[in-house]
């Protein structure tokens, strides 16, 4: 039976001091628009209707880069957040920053703000690697700003890093992780450079090391972080305690989505139906529509909630309740049974008292298993 799910709020932020050649997100470079707080807040009162008496349990603040906001536009915002928005006394609430000087001076005032986790986009501490990858900070400022963060209260930290980068050996891969660890974050992302389409990297693909090379940095560093303390509890997302809002996705749990580009995913318990929301990406496009009062979610509903629900939590380490997946689609997981049979018989999926989880052969091969279900 279809259930309401916990309720996430996403808010992206969509301007950077220089688009990085591998992105593939939605941020642009430029001079950044005075009235994008206020629209953000007028985006949020046309979602409201959403809320269907559920309060926020995580917010995550991304981009683009965030922390490029200034203090006051931090303040603003949360002001306005507060009085649309009933939140759960646990609430995480994560910003994406840089390590730049500029946002580390900013650190102590996002938290008096009410935010407590940071996201750090550390990619790398190599400076070779931070220039091939076009970042604008250095390996020293990166670890500046894990010290910064925690010197200002902050227990709640990620960093994110990169592998299979250009000229990157083994050794050189494991150094960078090691690097990490050692500042004692929360929480790491460790995940492989991937050539999306319309980048930079995709127009002109630098050389990177041998697949077979990448695969064992990805093996080798999982071993290296679950030694160290790190629990594996998603595809790339490793912690001392896993993010609420990233478990929130993978559940299939839902999120109201605000800003330029921003996606939400609704469980409507009225025509029980679900569907995904998205805003207008180009900023200007979505200034012009707050400015001219039609500021409001493209709508589409999802049609093959199943597969969807099976492309999102297969991703989890530790799989899900045949429950949870009958709460969040609505759907039997009896209807499943033959795909299920099918991935069971391939030594990709294992499913023990009614729980669903990747083997160790299908959580290296998750394409592989994630088809079998579409």
């Amino acid at each position: 039976m279809l259930e309401l799910p916990p309720l996430s709020l996403y808010i992206h932020y969509p301007w950077c001091v220089k688009k990085c050649p591998y992105c593939d997100f939605n941020s642009h470079e430029g001079e950044i628009q005075t009235d994008y707080i206020k629209a953000l807040l007028k985006d949020l009162d046309n979602e409201l209707k959403y809320l269907q008496n559920r309060k926020i349990h995580s917010i995550f603040i991304g981009g683009g880069t965030p922390s490029l906001m200034s203090v006051s536009d931090i303040l603003e915002l949360f002001d306005g957040l507060k009085k649309r928005l009933s939140l759960t006394k646990s609430i995480e609430i994560t910003l994406e920053v840089n390590p730049g000087t500029f946002e580390v001076e900013k650190f102590a005032q996002f938290r008096e703000a009410g935010i407590n986790r940071l996201s750090i986009g550390v990619q790398s501490f190599n400076n070779d690697q931070l220039k091939f990858l076009g970042r604008i900070h250095n390996g020293e400022e990166a670890t500046r700003a894990i010290y910064e963060a925690k010197k200002v209260g902050f227990d709640n930290i990620n960093i994110d890093l990169m592998y299979g980068l250009k000229s990157q050996t083994i050794e050189l891969c494991m150094e960078d992780l090691m690097n990490a660890i050692n500042l004692g974050p929360s929480h790491i992302s460790f995940y492989q450079l991937t050539l999306e389409p319309n980048t930079l990297f995709s127009k002109f693909p630098p050389k990177l090391p041998l697949e077979e090379k990448i695969w064992e940095m990805g093996e080798k560093g999982a071993a290296l972080l679950i030694e160290n303390g790190f629990r594996q509890y998603e595809v790339s997302a490793y912690g001392e305690r896993s993010s609420l809002h990233n478990i929130n996705y993978w559940e299939f749990g839902d999120y109201i989505g605000i800003g330029a580009g921003a996606h939400g995913k609704i469980t409507d318990m009225n025509s029980k139906s679900i569907f995904r929301t998205l805003k207008p990406k180009s900023p200007n496009d979505y200034l012009i529509k707050f400015q001219s009062n039609a500021l409001d979610s493209n709508i589409k509903k999802i049609d093959n909630v199943a597969f969807e629900f099976m492309l999102n939590s297969l991703r989890l380490k530790d799989g899900f309740s045949s429950q949870l997946f009958e709460s969040r689609t609505g759907q039997a997981i009896d209807n499943l049974k033959p795909k299920l049979e099918k991935a069971i018989n391939l030594g990709l999926l294992m499913n023990n008292d009614n729980w669903i989880k990747p083997s160790e052969k299908g959580f290296n091969f998750l394409n592989d298993l994630q088809e079998i279900f579409l």
